[in-house]
């Protein structure tokens, strides 16, 4: 499926607002709301909307540490990369794992009840032996920009300056 101008604003809305109505979507992307409605089932269909959740409010919930880790392994075969990436699926407080290049292999966002916790995790995978060679940690002070949505329009305007001329 190519994506159009609309198909690029139908996600842009929906990823700001998923609990939007399809009538005020479709408002939003200029189309009458069957239309609108078809779009948004064949994005679903097609893998380009992978599902809806709720932002949470972090700092409503009590103290929280978030970290960010640079992992290296010791190993870089195939078999390595995927037992740490198992090994990391299991733990809970982990909330984005990157592969990554430069002078370390992954980068990985923690988000722990405090730095006892964060400690014990550490601990625990050291125990079980993943391939680890050494981490960095970075605690987070403050995150002053912190978006939750793509800037689609910015990575698709090629498409549709391409889709604006005349043919």
């Amino acid at each position: 499926m190519k994506l159009d101008r609309i198909d690029v604003n139908i996600l842009f809305e929906l990823q700001k607002n998923g609990r939007v109505t399809n009538l005020e979507l479709a408002e939003r992307v200029n189309l009458s709301a069957s239309p609108c409605l078809m779009r948004v089932k064949k994005l679903q269909k097609e893998g380009y909307i992978k599902g809806y959740a709720a932002q949470i409010n972090v700092a409503k919930l009590g103290q929280t540490l978030t970290v960010f880790t640079e992992i290296t392994l010791k190993s870089h075969r195939q078999i390595d990369f995927a037992r740490f990436l198992a090994a990391l699926e299991e733990v809970d407080q982990v909330v984005e794992c990157h592969l990554v290049s430069g002078g370390y292999d992954y980068l990985v966002k923690f988000i722990t009840a405090g730095v006892c916790d964060y400690q014990i995790v550490m601990e625990r995978l050291t125990d079980i032996d993943i391939g680890r060679d050494k981490y960095f940690s970075y605690i987070v002070l403050k995150s002053p920009v912190a978006k939750t949505h793509l800037p689609l329009p910015s990575l698709f305007s090629g498409l549709i300056a391409a889709l604006k001329r005349p043919a």
